[in-house]
């Protein structure tokens, strides 16, 4: 069985892209999902001088792992002021010193929300041309708008019908990389 990680780029505990990451994996079947609750990890601000003296924690180096056994991975990217949020982009710094290829060759779907009408359109872009880097492969990027119009978080679903079609579409192009 195939096997997929997926995870959003916020340490918030009420983070509205982990809320689309959750509906996401909530429609494959015949994966085997990792979903990540970032919100309960942690990691000190990137330096090198810090990487010098006491190196890579442990959840740092599993995450790693976990990513690169995986067949795929889904990675909510949420926004602040038009750019990935500086724990997203921490995150990713560590990592690429753990292994600057942890992404190689690995389908990427890029999805984002936010509460205004560009969907985190910005730190889905700035993703986009910056996982390149370390190997993935961005083909599949997914944004939902006006995030309080277009999802119930009770239901746990996209409530917009056109939107809701455009996400399957996508997700399942995602699905047929892996």
């Amino acid at each position: 069985m195939k096997k997929l990680i997926a995870f959003a780029g916020s340490n918030s505990s009420t983070s509205i892209n982990y809320e689309l990451v959750k509906y996401t994996v909530s429609l494959i079947d015949d994966y085997d999902i990792q979903l990540l609750n970032m919100a309960k990890v942690e990691f000190p601000i990137f330096s090198e001088d810090l990487e010098r003296e006491e190196g890579y924690n442990e959840s740092l180096v599993e995450l790693k792992d976990d990513i690169v056994q995986a067949d795929g991975v889904i990675i909510g990217v949420n926004e602040h002021n038009g750019n990935p949020s500086a724990y997203f982009k921490n995150l990713i710094d560590w990592l690429s010193r753990v292994d600057c290829k942890f992404l190689i060759n690995k389908p990427i779907f890029l999805l984002g929300t936010s509460t205004g009408a560009r969907g985190a359109k910005g730190s889905i872009e700035v993703t986009e041309k910056l996982l390149p880097r370390f190997g993935a492969l961005v083909e599949d990027k997914f944004s939902l708008p006006n995030f309080k119009e277009n999802f119930s978080i009770k239901k746990g679903v996209i409530t917009n019908d056109e939107l809701t079609e455009q996400h399957k579409v996508v997700l399942q192009a995602f699905l047929n990389r892996v």
